[in-house]
């Protein structure tokens, strides 16, 4: 028997901080679960806007339902640091939007 998904999925240390991630693109397979199941665009909508090979795509949801737990933990992690950076500086921009608009 042949393991087909080492051909499209990679784990390399040097790109994207060592996340599982498309063969030969920076695209991880977090990235493509939160596009593909919290922003409901579909694998091939994903692959067409990516230009990424639609294997690879379906290959990272495949990559994704075995290590769920993983990838899951991986995406709350991202999620609570961006919370925490919004928390300690917020937005300049945002806070001159929200004088403007109480006017």
């Amino acid at each position: 028997m042949e393991i087909v998904l080492d051909h499209h999925i990679e784990i390399t240390p040097d790109v994207r901080g060592g996340r599982p991630h498309i063969a030969g693109t920076r695209i991880t397979v977090a990235d493509i679960v939160i596009m593909h199941l919290r922003l409901g665009q579909s694998l091939e909508e994903i692959a067409g806007k990516y230009d990424l090979d639609l294997a690879g795509v379906y290959a990272a949801m495949a990559y994704y339902y075995d290590h769920r737990a993983e990838i899951d933990g991986s995406i709350e992690a991202d999620e609570a640091f961006i919370d925490a950076f919004r928390r300690k500086d917020p937005s300049l921009l945002q806070a001159k939007l929200r004088t403007l608009h109480s006017y």
